[in-house]
């Protein structure tokens, strides 16, 4: 994982940390998801999927339920 894919995790495990104001896994991943679709650029966002597909650590439940719910996560980007 390069430094700025470890940023990415790390910045989205803070926002989801930032949310977790309820025990609702689905109403957190459902804030993290809007969050990160309304103020990521597209390219952060795929960044973040791609590497969660190969992460050797595992996100938090809330976050990888975040990253399916994700407007683009079966959208190709151009490079």
């Amino acid at each position: 994982m390069t430094v700025a894919v470890e940023k990415l995790v790390r910045m989205a495990e803070q926002i989801t940390a930032n949310m977790a104001y309820t025990d609702d896994l689905g109403v957190v991943a459902a804030k993290v998801a809007d969050h990160l679709n309304r103020f990521w650029d597209p390219r952060m966002r795929q960044a973040l999927v791609d590497c969660a597909r190969g992460v050797a650590e595992p996100l938090s439940p809330a976050l990888s339920m975040a990253l399916s719910r994700l407007h683009d996560i079966d959208q190709p980007h151009p490079a």
